[in-house]
């Protein structure tokens, strides 16, 4: 899906990404997938993590070079794990992936395209809650990269921002 929220934008712009975030309309692709279908095989250690908000989501990225890399929610216990596909390599991401099923928020996007297939929240809360409980039952959620499988706590201290912060983040377009 490609998700325009003021959110995703923001991230990228914390993270001094925007050009190899966003798309042209603003939006940021991602892939929602079950935790242990993601591997990290290096760099685990150089992960970090923020809130953006008061809400429960955090927003990973490589610390040593501000690459966005995933959201999540701030523990294990609710087991989702969403990748930025923009870092992911091109062809073959194309080739696995496809095209995106829709896009969210599109209200949120300061200049989206007319004619970009709107993806609803309920028809995406319907395939995140079929992933969440493969891996509740599996016991999947223990095996999220992003979290310690004993205790369900993220791998990195998470930053929430200030409003100072958040602020100086907001689209001044």
């Amino acid at each position: 899906m490609v998700c325009h929220c003021t959110n995703c934008q923001e991230f990228a712009r914390y993270c001094e990404a925007e050009d190899r975030i966003l798309d042209r309309n603003a939006g940021t692709d991602l892939y929602q997938s079950r935790c242990a279908h993601v591997d990290i095989h290096i760099g685990r250690d150089h992960l970090a993590c923020i809130h953006l908000t008061e809400k429960p989501t955090l927003r990973w990225f490589a610390a040593c070079c501000r690459t966005p890399m995933f959201n999540s929610y701030a523990n294990g216990k609710i087991p989702y794990i969403t990748t930025l596909v923009p870092n992911c390599d091109g062809a073959r991401r194309d080739r696995v992936l496809g095209e995106p099923l829709g896009h969210l928020f599109l209200d949120d996007a300061p200049c989206a395209e007319s004619g970009l297939r709107r993806m609803s929240i309920g028809r995406l809360m319907r395939r995140f809650f079929v992933r969440m409980v493969k891996d509740l039952l599996s016991g999947d959620r223990r095996r999220n990269p992003l979290f310690d499988p004993d205790t369900l706590l993220p791998i990195a201290e998470p930053h929430r921002l200030s409003a100072d912060e958040r602020r100086a983040l907001k689209h001044t377009g």
